[in-house]
């Protein structure tokens, strides 16, 4: 039998939206889950309603934890160097909405994988009522190490990882944690896909997700979102975004296939060049996102000398 489901959420002043999620984690069609949360230091009813829910599951099906007050991202690494490595493991913010078939939909793909595996899906837009606004937009390309390298492309909300998946994130951590990454989500793909992972994202919308003034990131489908998304790409961001991704993967590389070791090898050394110049290896290397426009904005600010490691650039 394939073997429970933590489900590892990070919370932080939660209380308007908690309760919604907590009773969505209740209404899943498939039950076998357990429950660790990770509280960042609530000073809101956030570990009231943690406590009262937990004390409700039979018992040893959840555990509340000191997270490390850093942010939401070290919260999410913290919960996976806490989660049983024997279990399957599911990401999920405490201010979304599950759809009922969430978990299901997760076990149907991860169940006959033997090797590493992640399963991550759509999700529908919503405003803080969680009226629907919009579905995200479905990404066909293939989820390689190649896309990963430029792009997170899969929602960390929808993550369910199996266990093999958890033991090699479990020993990235540390590394992920004092690197400083931006997005837990994006670390576990580089990683998973580097390590040759068996990787699907759904095509079926499996949680609301919900739209308000606290998002960390929030939607990225409409034109002030894309806009936004597009400066951090000339003004250095972008860049120290992919100084942490480096420094978290480099020192477990030996967990990667040779030929992704290699890849991360020369996205290095890319970006150590002049401008014209990495963007020209970034073509050789086939790195790319998952629109040709999203592709043609990085090569262009590679290009512009804006992907230089920021702590070479003048």
């Amino acid at each position: 039998m394939p073997p429970p489901i933590t489900i590892a959420l990070a919370s932080y002043n939660g209380a308007a939206y908690l309760p919604t999620q907590l009773e969505s984690f209740r209404a899943q069609s498939e039950a076998d889950w357990n429950l660790l949360v990770s509280d960042d230091g609530s000073n809101d009813a956030t570990r009231d309603q943690l406590e009262g829910f937990i004390a409700g599951l039979p018992v040893g099906r959840g555990r509340l934890i000191e997270g490390p007050k850093a942010g939401s991202t070290r919260n999410f690494l913290h919960l996976t160097a806490a989660a049983d490595p024997e279990h399957w493991l599911a990401y999920s913010d405490q201010d979304d909405k599950w759809l009922p078939e969430k978990l299901g939909r997760a076990r149907a793909f991860l169940a006959d994988k033997t090797g590493p595996a992640i399963y991550a899906a759509r999700t529908t837009i919503c405003d803080e009522e969680l009226n629907i606004l919009a579905p995200a937009p479905a990404f066909t390309r293939p989820l390689t190490f190649r896309n990963a390298l430029i792009q997170a492309c899969l929602p960390g909300n929808t993550i369910v990882a199996n266990a093999p998946a958890l033991r090699l994130l479990q020993e990235a951590a540390p590394a992920a944690a004092a690197a400083g990454v931006v997005s837990h989500d994006w670390w576990a793909f580089q990683l998973l896909s580097a390590a040759g992972a068996a990787i699907k994202r759904d095509r079926a919308q499996v949680l609301l997700y919900r739209q308000h003034g606290r998002n960390l990131m929030g939607r990225n489908d409409t034109p002030r979102a894309k806009a936004a998304r597009l400066s951090l790409l000339g003004n250095g961001t972008f860049a120290e975004w992919l100084d942490a991704n480096q420094a978290a993967l480099e020192p477990v590389a030996h967990l990667m296939t040779a030929e992704n070791r290699a890849l991360l090898a020369r996205f290095r050394k890319a970006r150590d060049k002049s401008g014209a110049a990495t963007a020209k290896d970034f073509l050789a290397m086939g790195l790319y996102r998952q629109t040709r426009l999203g592709t043609l904005a990085v090569l262009a600010a590679a290009s512009a000398g804006r992907l230089a490691p920021r702590q070479a650039a003048v």
